[in-house]
């Protein structure tokens, strides 16, 4: 696979995710719901600041450490990445690797820039957040909110059977996180390598550049010593 398709992956993905992003930040405010399709497809406007679909990790410091976490991840990604394209690695596991790769760097972006470059919208007046305001933005440089909006509650206001230990009576729904384009492309690329790694490296050995020892190598290499 070329070079020039990957980042067209990437690309894509970084667009559609940070472009859907600006849309909730802009013209949403916290909490804000609407529907797309009747009651099981909404866009609800959450930020978090730990990991992605919304979980959450150790405060104001595990939130600078997730933000490093994911600098470090996205920089040792762009070296693997270049790797597997000039090692040639099947297509697929590429497309997955690029996948994965771009929704780490898209939410890398909301916890970066973020805290700059927008300021807070107000739930109780209903205010979205602004561009650039002039006050300044809401956190500093690696303290941005990663936005959410994807929501899918398919199933709703069920519970669970009251003979399962724990439980048992609890309210359940499914799907209950909500998560972004870039969540999206992560769990895409992490399932589909689990789902396809055997065909995927197969396919990987069979291409390898390594020639088989055969009789006829090593009589070839006894001739020559």
């Amino acid at each position: 696979m070329k070079a020039r398709n990957v980042v067209l992956i990437i690309l894509a993905v970084i667009i559609a995710d940070q472009a859907l992003k600006f849309y909730i930040k802009l013209n949403f405010f916290a909490g804000e719901e609407h529907r797309v399709i009747g009651n099981w497809f909404k866009l609800h406007f959450v930020e978090n600041e730990g990991m992605a679909w919304g979980w959450k990790f150790g405060g104001g410091f595990g939130k600078i450490f997730l933000t490093m976490f994911r600098l470090v991840a996205v920089i040792w990604g762009s070296f693997l990445l270049r790797d597997f394209i000039r090692k040639k690695y099947h297509t697929g596991f590429i497309i997955c690797a690029s996948l994965i790769y771009a929704g780490a760097l898209g939410n890398l972006i909301d916890s970066m820039f973020y805290g700059l470059i927008f300021d807070n919208s107000d739930f109780f007046r209903g205010n979205v957040a602004h561009l650039f305001p002039a006050a300044g933005g809401y956190a500093k440089f690696l303290h941005g909110r990663v936005v959410d909006m994807l929501y899918f509650p398919i199933i709703t206001d069920a519970h669970y059977p009251s003979w399962i230990p724990y439980f048992g009576g609890k309210y359940f729904e499914f799907f209950e996180p909500v998560f972004n384009i870039a969540d999206a492309s992560i769990s895409t690329g992490v399932i589909a390598l689990l789902v396809f790694q055997n065909k995927f490296l197969h396919k990987h050995l069979e291409h390898t550049d390594v020639a088989p020892v055969t009789t006829e190598t090593v009589n070839e290499s006894k001739e020559l010593n």
